[in-house]
């Protein structure tokens, strides 16, 4: 099921991967800091341009190398706290969590061959 802003994701195995799934200031820490593989967490809002041309980016590298890394989506009007802890000023940021911990930041839209190169350590 691809992304949709404002829609309940839940994660899915499929043969090609997994989808993405939603995060927030409840569950941050159970689904991206305990994780036990990488989790890239795309930031941002519902009435973000670049962050709604985003989703179709990240359903397709969730679908490519979600076996890999878990792709989760945490909207900053929703779940701010989170936000502010990582200090996330501009939207869409994703960052990458290994071990719990944010491992590598990117800001603003991109195609999915750039987050691909950009993630090559973990992809």
């Amino acid at each position: 099921m691809p992304y949709t802003a404002g829609a309940h994701v839940q994660m899915e195995e499929t043969g090609m991967g997994t989808e993405v799934i939603e995060v927030s200031d409840a569950d941050f820490a159970e689904k991206v800091e305990q994780s036990s593989k990488p989790v890239l967490v795309d930031f941002w809002a519902e009435w973000c341009g670049p962050c709604r041309a985003m989703a179709p980016v990240l359903d397709d590298f969730a679908s490519e190398y979600g076996e890999k890394i878990t792709v989760a989506k945490l909207n900053v009007d929703s779940s701010p706290s989170t936000a502010q802890r990582f200090q996330v000023m501009s939207i869409p940021t994703m960052l990458l969590f290994e071990g719990g911990q944010p491992k590598k930041q990117l800001v603003g839209a991109m195609p999915k061959e750039h987050l691909a190169a950009e993630l090559g350590e973990w992809a």
